[in-house]
């Protein structure tokens, strides 16, 4: 008899290639989609899944947990309110998407739930699970950092060791309707890339113009409002200075944007707090790690030491634009060990 798995289609090509692949492999694959976005958006992701199921023969089934996501989008607008710069994914990760579907996946006879992601979950001697990076440049381990070993026991990502381009090749040949479909580079409710006018319909905050200031205090003109801006940022600022300037802090309490040149962007250490070390119980002094603190980046050596739950990172070389409210996320060679939310 076939083992059964779910499949957490996205109405992705990476989703339903892996539902391809573990039909292939022989499972008894059923469908499951999170209906997370607010009002109608998800029903296109939805149809494109519909289709995918109907062409591989399989069940699926639509979870609408818009309620438990709204907590998700509440963090995001709160967060940029008070000057920082969230990470939705890493959050809804371990609450929501991986939360939500490895317990419909049990409670509902499943032997695990396999996603479209692109890492890799290794279970050592010991029965300890690691999230281990993909064999691809499309590698998301970054965005898993807080997953948890209930989570990663219950869980496979079967594209571990394929490249996008055979991703998309497998899917064409299955014809599956998805094959060429885009890559979403938004934030997965905010399709339009508006961050700002999201918050604005969410929350109505109050218009709050302040000061942008330089280092030492000098009022440089006057921003729109601290939500509007993030770390690092350089276009969208609204004043003209002479030369190149970029967002360098964030200060809510006194309602000012400090601004600096691009060479004052970069420094060697941070602070993390909410910490997630996912196959180890504690780090004990001073170890030599590397890290990074955007998904894009790629790792960098640093030395991690944790003391009453804040982490201090120290790279060996200067960082640009480190950004509060985004994740640090931790790594020994390709393996992860957990990540923090940088304070």
């Amino acid at each position: 008899m076939s083992k059964v798995c779910f499949v957490a289609l996205s109405g992705g090509v990476d989703s339903a290639a892996t539902a391809l692949v573990l039909k292939e492999q022989g499972y008894d694959v059923k469908g499951v989609i999170l209906r997370l976005k607010p009002g109608d958006l998800a029903d296109k992701d939805i149809e494109d899944a519909q289709k995918v199921a109907n062409h591989l023969n399989i069940p699926l089934t639509v979870l609408d947990r818009r309620d438990e996501f709204k907590k998700i989008t509440n963090y995001f607008c709160n967060e940029y309110l008070k000057g920082r710069t969230p990470n939705p994914c890493v959050v809804c990760n371990p609450t929501i998407k991986f939360g939500e579907l490895t317990k419909y996946a049990k409670e509902n006879g499943g032997e695990f739930l396999a996603t479209g992601h692109y890492a890799d979950i290794v279970e050592d001697e010991n029965g300890v699970f690691h999230i281990k990076k993909a064999n691809s440049r499309k590698d998301q381990s970054y965005f898993l950092c807080k997953l948890n070993q209930d989570i990663l026991k219950n869980v496979r990502f079967p594209l571990s060791k394929y490249s996008k381009e055979e991703v998309r090749e497998l899917a064409s040949q299955a014809g599956l309707n998805v094959a060429e479909k885009k890559d979403s580079q938004e934030v997965c409710f905010i399709p339009d890339d508006d961050y700002i006018s999201f918050i604005e319909k969410e929350k109505t905050p109050e218009e709050n113009f302040g000061d942008f200031i330089s280092s030492t205090g000098e009022v440089l003109g006057e921003h729109k409002g601290i939500y509007k801006y993030t770390i690092g940022q350089r276009k969208g600022l609204g004043v003209t200075f002479g030369k190149p300037m970029f967002v360098k802090s964030i200060n809510a309490e006194n309602n000012t944007v400090m601004l600096c040149e691009d060479k004052d962007l970069y420094t060697s250490e941070l602070l993390a707090n909410d910490l997630n070390f996912m196959s180890v119980d504690k780090v004990c002094g001073k170890i030599k790690i590397m890290a990074k603190t955007r998904y894009s980046q790629k790792e960098q050596p640093a030395t991690l030491e944790v003391s009453a739950g804040i982490a201090k990172v120290v790279f060996d070389n200067p960082q640009r634009a480190f950004t509060k409210g985004q994740s640090v996320v931790f790594y020994d060679n390709d393996t992860v060990i957990g990540g923090g939310k940088i304070i």
